[in-house]
């Protein structure tokens, strides 16, 4: 009798310098996301930019998650202004992600980008960001409040309209869904190829798929992995999600 393996799903690290030394770090809800979630094999992709055998990489691996970061891509990828004073930057990870997603999605390995991965997947199709939203005008505030518990921080701040027969409004069978919110930044010119998913009320796009992908592609600016067994919402996500790298991990196997 054979055992169907689990989906081996990359999860990207960012470089942080913790004391004297650097490391390669990812945070625990991410890998939790991917094992509850997706019932995936988390399998962690350290940040080393052209140093990283991404053909290889991708031989080995059913799907690719791209992480919220404390970190903001570097605007000269976008052609955007220099940065505010204190923007944190990891430019390890820039140099590793923004190549991967566009060389995942060629070979058809299915992808999921939050918060950070959402906005590398904009970038890496060509879109731009407003750094600061909170300073734009018109906007909403998408930031949380850094003051309270981490479970208000990441409890529902508002609504989101699903884009009808689109990719997330046929996994959720949602029309409209309550969703987390800790970002400053945001999609200000979506990528070439890129369909919108989802829209905040004040006309933010917060969710996005990859129109030629062969494969599962799917971007989105919430924090779904967040204790992601209660919600019903943020589960089907990270299920369509693990549904596409367990069809590749069959067809591999």
């Amino acid at each position: 009798m054979s055992v169907v393996r689990k989906p081996v799903i990359g999860i990207v690290c960012c470089s942080e310098q913790l004391g004297l030394h650097p490391f390669n770090i990812v945070g625990e809800k991410y890998i939790l996301g991917v094992v509850d979630g997706a019932n995936g094999l988390p399998l962690l992709i350290p940040a080393l930019g052209e140093r990283l055998d991404s053909d290889q990489l991708l031989d080995l691996l059913d799907g690719i998650l791209f992480t919220g970061s404390p970190s903001n891509v570097e605007p000269h990828h976008y052609s955007g202004p220099g940065s505010a004073e204190g923007t944190k930057h990891d430019p390890k990870r820039d140099a590793t992600t923004l190549p991967l997603i566009r060389a995942a999605i060629d070979r058809g390995v299915p992808v999921l980008g939050i918060c950070r991965g959402f906005q590398e997947m904009n970038v890496a199709f060509g879109g731009t960001l407003h750094q600061r939203l909170y300073e734009v005008g018109g906007y909403i505030e998408h930031r949380e409040d850094k003051n309270q518990p981490v479970d208000i921080q990441y409890g529902p701040a508002h609504e989101v309209r699903l884009e009808p027969g689109g990719l997330l409004y046929e996994i959720s069978g949602c029309s409209s869904a309550q969703v987390n919110s800790l970002h400053t930044q945001g999609v200000a010119t979506l990528g070439a190829g890129l369909q919108p998913e989802a829209t905040a009320p004040d006309g933010l796009i917060e969710a996005f798929s990859v129109s030629q992908a062969t494969q599962f592609a799917l971007g989105v600016q919430w924090h779904p992995e967040w204790q992601v067994t209660r919600n019903p919402f943020y589960l089907s996500i990270f299920q369509a999600f693990g549904n596409a790298c367990r069809a590749r991990a069959s067809r591999h196997s």
